[in-house]
């Protein structure tokens, strides 16, 4: 589903954000990708999404490849960013979801009611974007992203600000669409709300990838490259979904 091999991408060729990045992800899975700030984990998502070309290297995404194929994995990905504000430009939530597409369509109306329903948002159809909480913002991101029907969904921190009620409701989005089959990657810093529903976790530190693998082989030397093992692990060495 994801592949990438040998990649190497910086902002200035002097200084290289990420360096021979290679990992593969099977399709439908949900992986957590973790690193302190600054590991590039944000930079990776823009290389996945299609978004950013890598200097050196290669990416595949179901059998596109970068480069050269940017426009099509771009078809094929939705990336969530951390900053919701940057990514919604309707001027109300039924406005919003229905950018890019003929609102004038049934079909596309149906299914923009659809995601607003799912996402919860269907009694703020017609509510002005800046009424919205935090949480709620990135549910509309999110259901906007999905109205482009992506098979892999890319999220940014997407925890980061959200009370205990939204992380709750972002999780099940999360399980959701893994019942879904859809293929989801988290990057996030905080492993405690995301991890024991993860299937594979990449740690990157300082722009190289330093493991990859089950959550449970890596959780022990997660601290040594700036990432806090989740509470539950460190008391007992072990992840429980249930807790949340």
């Amino acid at each position: 589903m994801i592949r990438a091999e040998n990649l190497t991408f910086g902002y200035s060729r002097k200084t290289p954000v990420l360096r021979d990045v290679g990992f593969s992800l099977e399709p439908g899975g949900l992986a957590v990708l973790s690193g302190a700030n600054g590991s590039g984990k944000s930079t990776l998502l823009l290389l996945l999404a299609g978004l950013f070309t890598p200097q050196q290297g290669s990416i595949s995404v179901q059998g596109r490849v970068i480069p050269g194929e940017e426009k099509q994995v771009r078809r094929r990905t939705g990336l969530l960013l951390q900053e919701a504000e940057l990514q919604i430009l309707g001027t109300t939530v039924g406005e919003d979801i229905l950018l890019g597409t003929d609102p004038g369509n049934p079909e596309n109306l149906r299914r923009a009611e659809g995601l607003a329903s799912r996402m919860g948002l269907s009694p703020l159809w017609d509510t002005p974007v800046e009424h919205l909480s935090g949480g709620q913002r990135r549910k509309l991101c999110l259901a906007s992203v999905l109205m482009g029907g992506p098979r892999i969904l890319l999220y940014d921190e997407p925890f980061s600000g959200l009370d205990y009620p939204a992380v709750r409701e972002f999780r099940q989005i999360l399980r959701d669409n893994a019942e879904r089959g859809v293929t989801q990657v988290v990057a996030t810093h905080d492993l405690e709300p995301v991890l024991d529903l993860a299937r594979e976790m990449l740690l990157l530190d300082h722009g190289e990838l330093v493991g990859q693998g089950p959550p449970e082989s890596l959780l022990d030397r997660a601290a040594e490259h700036g990432v806090r093992p989740p509470c539950l692990w460190q008391r007992e060495g072990s992840l429980v979904e249930g807790l949340w």
